[in-house]
């Protein structure tokens, strides 16, 4: 029964607030304060329980998880995502707590460590908001899950001070977890494409990362990050992280329901939430100050920035272990900058084109290295987006015309240079490599970028641009192909359904045509 009403509550107004544009989790925070106000009439338990705690507490493993089997360790360990994250983290401290400990009238260490607690940014709705937008491997989402993996190091340094216990000894055995990576490597490509490829990445998360680094004193959140990160290079991580999909969708309701179900605060808590969130606007600012001190452009800036204007399921963490009686006003909060952060990081892209004349002049003059411009020389044809669908395309285009590819991941740009393609970084929302382009030669632009806002603004600045050649595009669904068309494409293909009649054109022409003639 109680498991029947979580699932229709959640459901039912995920639905809804997807009708209005608006993130489904948005839909399951307020199903989960629905449900704190109608629990004593339904006669359910007004508190979350262990089922729902451990459902959520799993769900955010394999999240982290899946978002590190998407890391590449050697882009985080760069100064703009160290310099920001420890900068924005002692900035944010030294002003919050000042003010929470005169204004408030709170003992000095309960305001640090209110301070502490709300200089974190939620890597959950981060890394939720940048998979769903698949921008996990783009430079600023690289930047911001970099700069998440920071403050999760300096929460897991505060919770063992707080809380006065250390990590075991044997913690140290840690740092010879890469020795144990070709034995992992093994077993992922032994696990076949099945459910022992569901049981093995079930595992490797929660068992292994999860509950092995509790055992040593260590977050068991970091654990599944730290092995998802050690898979990462493997041929098939992709593949694993595509098999706990739905898994991990399903057990990360129970977090968005937790939070709302942790209870209903009194006037005081929604008054510290509501004044909290409206500072969240200031969390940006220093965000997107720091890194565009650090040489990034105003775009991957902004986009990071906002990824990170929230406030932190780790800052519940830091409360239920030395500040009890801060909890529901510290969930309220965070619950409000969900609502807050969500639906602008949905409408990241065309809010960053609105205010993109006011951000560049923020800029510095000089470029940071993953952002130079690269010209297309002679190509004849442009292909956006390196993933399956542009890689077909590529291989099938490079020895019958001159084409050139760009990707907003790096890395995917590097091993496409060393298999000799003629690919650059570039990332094709970005409105400044829009105005520096010289499309030169090319006739024809393959739109094959994941994200559909992304398909729709490439489409129209190429149109705008004065571009008269030939754009096609592909999509997943219908209504999509439609927004890509308006947009400027001259076609749309729906994939699965190009890929559905180039089977049976496969089949006839090669059983059937022969016998037919």
């Amino acid at each position: 029964m109680l498991e029947a009403v979580w699932i229709g509550f959640a459901f039912s107004i995920g639905l809804l607030v997807r009708v209005f544009g608006l993130p489904p989790l948005v839909g399951y925070l307020a199903a989960g304060f629905a449900l704190s106000v109608f629990a004593a009439d339904l006669g359910l338990p007004v508190e979350s329980g262990e089922v729902l705690d451990h459902v959520a507490h799993l769900g955010v493993l394999l999240l982290l998880f899946s978002v590190g089997l998407k890391l590449n360790l050697r882009s985080l360990v760069k100064v703009e995502v160290i310099g920001s994250g420890l900068i924005h983290f002692a900035v944010s401290v030294m002003l919050l707590a000042p003010a929470l400990f005169w204004v408030m009238d709170v003992e000095l260490y309960t305001a640090v460590m209110l301070a502490v607690a709300l200089a974190f940014s939620s890597t959950v709705l981060a890394a939720k908001v940048l998979e769903n937008k698949r921008e996990l491997r783009a430079f600023h989402g690289r930047i911001a899950i970099g700069i998440l993996v920071v403050q999760d190091l300096i929460a897991l340094v505060v919770m063992s001070l707080a809380s006065g216990t250390t990590p075991s000894p044997w913690a140290l055995l840690l740092f010879l977890l890469p020795l144990a990576r070709p034995v992992l490597y093994r077993l992922l490509d032994v696990s076949g494409h099945d459910e022992l490829l569901v049981l093995f990445g079930l595992l490797v998360a929660l068992v292994v990362g999860g509950y092995g680094f509790e055992l040593v004193g260590l977050s068991s959140e970091l654990g599944a990050l730290v092995l998802g990160a050690l898979l990462a290079k493997h041929r098939r991580a992709g593949e694993l992280s595509k098999s706990l999909w739905s898994i991990k969708e399903f057990f990360l309701v129970g977090f968005f329901l937790q939070i709302g179900i942790g209870g209903l605060p009194d006037q005081q808590a929604w008054l510290f939430a509501v004044v909290m969130t409206a500072l969240l606007p200031f969390k940006w600012v220093l965000f997107f100050a720091l890194l565009v001190f650090f040489k990034l452009r105003a775009r991957s800036a902004f986009l990071s920035s906002l990824s990170l204007a929230n406030y932190s399921e780790f800052g519940l963490i830091v409360a239920s272990i030395v500040l009890p009686e801060w909890l529901v006003p510290l969930a309220l909060t965070a619950a409000l900058s969900f609502l807050f952060s969500a639906p602008l990081n949905r409408l990241a892209h065309p809010l960053y084109e609105r205010l993109a004349t006011r951000l560049l002049p923020f800029e510095r003059n000089s470029r940071h290295p993953d952002e130079q411009p690269v010209s297309l020389g002679d190509a004849q044809v442009l292909i956006m987006g390196l993933g399956r669908t542009g890689t077909a395309a590529y291989d099938h285009l490079k020895d019958k015309c001159r084409v050139i590819a760009l990707d907003s991941d790096p890395a995917r740009v590097e091993m496409h240079e060393q298999m000799g393609h003629n690919v650059f970084f570039a990332d094709a929302e970005d409105q400044v490599f829009w105005q520096s382009l010289d499309l030169g030669k090319v006739s024809a632009v393959i739109l094959t970028i994941n994200d559909m806002e992304a398909k729709i603004i490439a489409a129209r600045k190429l149109r705008s641009s004065g571009f008269e050649g030939q754009i096609v595009s592909h999509s997943m669904h219908s209504d999509e192909a439609e927004k890509i068309i308006a947009a400027g494409a001259d076609q749309t293909y729906l994939t699965m359904s190009e890929a559905g009649v180039g089977l049976a054109e496969h089949v006839y022409q090669s059983a059937l045509a022969p016998t037919v003639r």
